[in-house]
């Protein structure tokens, strides 16, 4: 079974007291976000957890602790570093200082656990084609030899943008082909691995994958393991990626990124921010006497002779 932490809200940067005192306890509940009074637990344990997916925008908050997790279970991680600035993500550390946690953490943990993410890609007036490929180009640089892929998409547009992001400017085919000519050119030069993630077109004539983001097969790589030739089902329409269990919780990312799927407003988060305890064994909230709790599905994926169990 694997965990994500998290596609949900950004646990490593806001949550992060939290999270560690989950693996400490040995355990995290997590609130279905569909039918909220549905409650799942899974155990935080090596024994029951077979990789651990790790996705932020900034992790500083966790360098000197990482190492706590890192030395007892298979990790995988995902950093997000764009072009853009506090307009469009207000709560993310500039570019430079970016690459500089990213390159850190990258000597904690190994460049083959490490995937940076240049996601979503999206156009305004001020984030042009030209801008993307300049920008995508001096990230690439600055992370060289550090991760093991990157991965890319375009931003998806929402009905709620028209309301949060009314600057934003729909993409073209056109456009997307030009950008993935572009960064596929860049990646192609400097022999990084380039792939799309989700429900993306073909690009493959631009030397860039279609794969999914989680698979067993770059986890496998990442870790040593080995695991089952099993089929990967992924979380919409499109999405190669391999199931996970998240432990995180919608609306409660504070980063305020403009093009947020995850967060239905601006002030959601912060509300819900102010219900959480780092004590609670849930990331928002407590558990309520109508909550319906329930040990969450821990199969094992991995090959038979290289499960670790007790």
């Amino acid at each position: 079974m694997l965990i994500n932490i998290s596609g949900r809200t950004d646990i490593v940067n806001y949550y992060s007291d939290w999270m560690f005192k989950r693996f400490e306890e040995g355990y995290a509940l997590s609130r279905n976000s569909l039918f909220p009074n549905s409650v799942r637990r899974y155990e935080l344990t090596p024994e029951k957890v077979d990789c651990i997916i790790f996705g932020s925008k900034n992790f500083f908050p966790v360098l000197g602790r990482i190492h706590e997790i890192t030395e007892k279970f298979p990790t995988y991680f995902h950093y997000t570093v764009t072009a853009y600035g506090k307009d469009v993500e207000p709560g993310v550390p500039d570019i430079d200082a970016s690459m500089e946690t990213f390159r850190a953490l990258a000597r904690i943990v190994g460049p083959q656990r490490m995937a940076w993410r240049y996601d979503p890609i999206l156009l305004t007036e001020k984030y042009t084609v030209k801008r993307h490929l300049e920008t995508f180009r001096y990230i690439a640089k600055g992370l060289e030899g550090q991760f093991d892929r990157c991965i890319f998409s375009f931003v998806e547009m929402y009905k709620k943008h028209e309301v949060n992001f009314p600057e934003l400017i729909p993409l073209t085919e056109a456009d997307k082909r030009e950008i993935a000519a572009g960064i596929g050119k860049i990646a192609r030069e400097q022999g990084f691995i380039l792939q799309t993630c989700g429900p993306e077109a073909d690009y493959a004539p631009y030397g860039i994958l279609s794969s999914g983001c989680i698979t067993l097969d770059i986890l496998g790589r990442a870790n040593g393991l080995r695991f089952r030739n099993l089929k990967h089902q992924g979380f919409r329409q499109g999405c190669h990626c391999m199931q996970s269990r998240d432990i995180g919780a919608l609306n409660s990312c504070l980063n305020g990124c403009k093009y947020c799927y995850a967060n239905k407003n601006a002030q959601l988060p912060r509300e819900n921010y102010a219900l959480h305890d780092p004590d609670s064994p849930l990331l928002i909230g407590h558990l309520k006497p109508t909550d319906r709790l329930e040990p969450g599905a821990q199969k094992s994926f991995l090959m038979k002779e290289d499960q670790r169990r007790a």
